[in-house]
């Protein structure tokens, strides 16, 4: 039997949003199955790839990891890793340092990446698939440390003390859940 709720989430995906082909305009755009839409009327192309979205793993002195509170749908108001989109002409590096600034206000000294995770990020109506590269990173002076940007909050758990179920997106579940087993 179908989850209800997987059915709802895949309600705004790509191919139950995009009808009409940009280039012509016809209503002949045919989803490809995970291959590009292509257009009846025109020929057209359109791919739907992976956007690409960075997040910080950070601990404290005293082995407690930095999770921040969400103040932006989606999961408003739930604990998520620092982090967020890579911009366009934007290293994935560039986008770690720059995303740990706005939002935390913090420098980081040195980062190793961890790992790369698929999610699906429902935004204004429809579901974008998101590839989500985790690093390890290092921050010598927690003296700045203040919520802005995406985070409306922030606060350092003991890994034995985070709830996975307290974390909003999926992705960010399994990025934790892997990083506590890799400390244990």
């Amino acid at each position: 039997m179908e989850d209800p709720h997987q059915r709802d989430s895949r309600s705004t995906y790509p191919d139950r949003i995009f009808r009409f082909c940009p280039r012509c305009g016809s209503g002949g755009l045919i989803a490809g199955g995970g291959k590009p839409f292509v257009c009846g009327g025109c020929g057209f192309e359109y791919y739907i790839n992976a956007a690409a979205a960075v997040v910080a793993l950070i601990e404290d002195s005293e082995n407690r990891l930095l999770l921040t509170r969400r103040a932006r749908d989606p999961k408003i108001g739930t604990l998520d890793l620092p982090g967020g989109f890579v911009n366009v002409h934007e290293t994935a590096e560039h986008a770690l340092i720059r995303e740990v600034r706005e939002e935390l206000h913090l420098e980081l000294a040195g980062f190793s990446y961890f790992g790369s995770f698929p999610n699906t990020y429902p935004y204004g109506g429809i579901t974008y698939f998101t590839l989500d590269l985790a690093f390890v990173c290092s921050v010598p002076d927690l003296s700045t440390l203040q919520a802005g940007d995406d985070a409306a909050s922030y606060i350092f758990i003991p890994l034995q003390d985070i709830r996975l179920k307290d974390i909003g997106l999926d992705s960010i579940q399994k990025i934790v859940s892997l990083y506590i087993d890799s400390r244990s």
